[in-house]
C-alpha cells in the first residue's frame, strides 16, 4: 500500500490496468504460488496497476478467506511498485465485509461491483456505494454494469461523496457515459477518473477516447502483454494506424470467439495464460472451460497478434 492517493496513481498510467486471473490446483484450490507469480510477471511485464480478485479473477467464486489471501499477496508482489485495487460486492454488509478485508491485507484502493441480483433504484444504488465507501480509509471505483446502471446526477451525488474517486462502465452506452462525463464536469470541480470496462475494452478504445475516457481494463494483458503494451502505446500516442492493424488482426476476432461461449470474457483468458506457460487452473463453476476448439483458434490468435507486432518492428 502506498501514501499516494489512487486517483492520482491512476491518472495517467504507464500501462495496461492488469486483472489477473485467479489460479486454482487441479484440485479447485486457491494455488497462491501460481498466483504470485502471475502478478508478478504482471507487474514485471509493465502494468500500471493490480486490479485482484474482481471481473477476470472471479470475485463471486472466492470465499472471504481466499479473497483476503489473494489480495494480499498481490499486494505484497507488487510491492508498492503499482497501486493494486481490490473488487468489492454482493449487498451492502457483504460489500463492507470485503472492503475492509481488503484494507487490512494492504490494498490500495476498491473497484466496487453491482449488488447481488436485485434491481435497486437510484436512491438505494447511492445509499449502497456511499455506506460502502465510508466503511474504509481506501478509495473507491464505482462498477457500472448489469442491475447498476446510473443517471447523470446519481454520477454527480456519487463524485461529490468522499472516497469515490471514479466510474468504471461496464454497458457500452457512449449517449448515457458522454452525459455523465458532461454532468459531472458540470457540477463537481476537480478531476473524476473514468474507465472503460468492457470484455475486451480495447475494441472499443477509440470510441472512449472520443469522449475524453482513456483508461480501460486490460484482460488481454493477461495472456498476451505484448499485444497489450503496443495497444497501450499507439492509443495513447494517436497512433490509429497501430490501433487499427491491432484491432482489424486481433482484437476484433478475439472478441468474435469471445461471443462463441458464455463465460468466455474470464474463461476464455484463463485459457490464454495457460496458452503462455503458466497453469492457472480452470475456472470455479458456474463457469466452465472454454471448448478445445475455440481454445486452438485462441493460441493461432495469439500467434497473428505476435505478427502484427513483428511487422510493426
Amino acid at each position: 500500500m502506498s501514501s499516494a492517493p489512487l486517483a492520482a496513481r491512476l491518472r495517467n498510467p504507464s500501462g495496461p490496468l492488469f486483472f489477473p486471473v485467479t489460479a486454482y490446483d487441479r484440485t479447485g484450490a486457491v494455488a497462491p504460488d501460481v498466483y504470485r507469480e502471475h502478478v508478478r510477471r504482471g507487474v514485471e511485464a509493465g502494468a500500471a496497476a493490480v486490479f485482484a480478485c474482481c471481473g477476470t479473477g472471479e470475485f463471486h467464486a472466492l470465499t472471504p478467506e481466499e479473497f483476503q489471501d489473494c489480495v494480499r499477496a498481490a499486494v505484497e508482489e507488487s510491492a508498492g511498485r503499482v497501486p493494486v485495487v481490490a473488487g468489492a460486492g454482493y449487498g451492502t454488509a457483504l460489500a463492507v465485509r470485503y472492503a475492509r478485508l481488503a484494507e487490512e491485507a494492504g490494498a490500495d484502493g476498491l473497484l466496487a461491483m453491482p449488488p447481488y441480483l436485485v434491481v435497486a433504484g437510484q436512491e438505494g444504488l447511492l445509499r449502497h456505494y456511499t455506506e460502502l465507501a465510508a466503511a474504509t480509509s481506501l478509495d473507491t471505483i464505482v462498477y457500472q454494469r448489469d442491475n447498476a446502471v446510473f443517471t447523470p446526477e446519481t454520477v454527480v451525488s456519487m463524485a461529490r461523496t468522499e472516497g469515490i474517486v471514479g466510474f468504471k462502465d461496464g454497458t457500452g452506452d457512449l449517449d448515457l457515459m458522454q452525459r455523465i462525463v458532461s454532468a459531472v464536469r458540470t457540477e463537481v470541480p476537480g478531476e473524476f477518473l473514468y474507465f472503460n470496462g468492457l470484455p475486451t475494452a480495447e475494441l472499443t478504445g477509440l470510441a472512449y477516447r472520443g469522449i475524453g475516457i482513456t483508461l480501460y481494463s486490460s484482460a488481454v494483458f493477461c495472456f498476451a502483454p505484448e499485444i497489450a503494451l503496443a495497444f497501450h502505446r499507439a492509443l495513447g500516442s494517436g497512433d490509429d494506424r497501430v490501433v487499427n492493424r491491432l484491432l482489424d488482426g486481433f482484437y476484433r476476432p478475439l472478441v468474435e470467439l469471445r461471443a462463441r461461449g458464455r463465460g468466455y470474457a474470464v474463461s476464455l483468458v484463463k485459457a490464454g495464460v495457460r496458452l503462455r506457460g503458466l497453469d492457472v487452473g480452470e475456472v470455479r463453476p458456474p463457469l466452465h472451460e472454454p471448448a478445445e476448439e475455440h481454445v486452438k483458434q485462441l493460441a493461432e490468435l495469439i500467434e497473428r497478434g505476435h505478427a502484427l507486432l513483428e511487422e510493426e518492428q
